[in-house]
C-alpha cells in the first residue's frame, strides 16, 4: 500500500490557540452603529476615524474591519471601536466577523 498521505495536512499540525479577549457589543443611539468594548487596548493609544476603506489604507486593523461586508465607517480608540454598517446590512454576521478580526489581531 505504501505510506499514508493525509488528506488534510493542515489538521495534523497544532493550531495556534486564539487569544481570549473579552468583547462586549453595546448599542448606540444610531441603529446602524455598534460600540465594541474591549478588555485590552487595541491601538497603542492612538484614536483613528475612517469614513471609508480608502482612508484606512495604511491601517491593517481598519482594513480588515472594512473587508467585512456591510461595514461603512469606523472609530477606533484604545478601549473601544465603533463600527457603522449600511442600513440594509444585518448585525449578526457583522458582529461575528468583527469578533474574529479582533481576536486574530490580538494574536499578532
Amino acid at each position: 500500500m505504501g505510506s499514508k498521505r493525509l488528506l488534510w495536512p493542515c489538521l495534523s499540525s497544532p493550531r495556534p490557540r486564539r487569544a481570549q479577549i473579552v468583547m462586549k457589543f453595546e448599542s448606540t443611539p444610531n441603529p446602524n452603529a455598534v460600540k465594541c468594548l474591549l478588555d485590552h487596548p487595541s491601538t497603542g493609544g492612538q484614536i483613528r476615524s475612517y469614513f471609508n476603506a480608502e482612508q484606512a489604507i495604511s491601517d491593517p486593523l481598519a482594513q480588515r474591519l472594512f473587508s467585512i461586508e456591510g461595514v461603512t465607517n469606523l472609530l477606533i480608540t484604545p478601549d473601544w471601536i465603533t463600527v457603522n454598517k449600511a442600513p440594509d446590512a444585518s448585525w449578526a454576521p457583522i458582529k461575528k466577523a468583527v469578533r474574529i478580526v479582533l481576536t486574530d489581531a490580538s494574536l499578532q
